[in-house]
């Protein structure tokens, strides 16, 4: 997408300059007034525009910094604002899977509303290692002081050697 439209942008600043506009372009031209208006190609490109239009105002008008979590702000100073990144998150609450006795392994993905924890079990009942990790993973969660408290979602598995 990005080449298509820098390739546009470069022919746009071609042609201000004095230079003749490229042959793709005006063959471009070319074709879309000689089209009738109700012509299947036409109508086509026109729906593929107007898709791409309401997707570009969506993350117009969606808000922003999607790769980070708000963090709670002091009570003393609301209007403070600070965010942490989803990768250092998910770190920490991996740190804190890892911690459990009994889990060999652990990856955790931090999205923006839900925690996903996948461990292995090298050992111990899995009933008693879920219980010990869903605490460790929400008292860390407290300890993050994120904004909104995340859904958590624990997958477990034995370890097979």
């Amino acid at each position: 997408m990005s080449i298509v439209v820098g390739a546009l942008l470069y022919d746009v600043i071609a042609v201000r300059a004095g230079h003749r506009a490229g042959a793709w372009r005006t063959r471009l031209v070319e074709e879309v007034t000689t089209r009738p208006v109700d012509d299947p190609w036409l109508l086509a490109t026109g729906a593929v525009a107007v898709v791409l239009g309401l997707w570009l105002l969506i993350l117009a008008i969606t808000p922003g910094l999607r790769r980070l979590l708000p963090l709670r702000a002091p009570e003393d100073s609301p209007e403070l604002g600070a965010w942490l990144d989803r990768r250092g998150a998910a770190l920490v609450l991996r740190d804190a899977a890892m911690r459990v006795p009994g889990i060999s392994r652990a990856r955790v993905r931090v999205g923006r509303h839900r925690v996903i924890a996948r461990a292995e079990v090298g050992f111990r009942d899995m009933a008693t290692v879920r219980d010990e990790l869903s605490e460790a993973l929400r008292k860390q969660c407290r300890q993050l002081a994120l904004a909104h408290t995340p859904r958590l979602t624990i997958r477990l598995r034995h370890h097979t050697h």
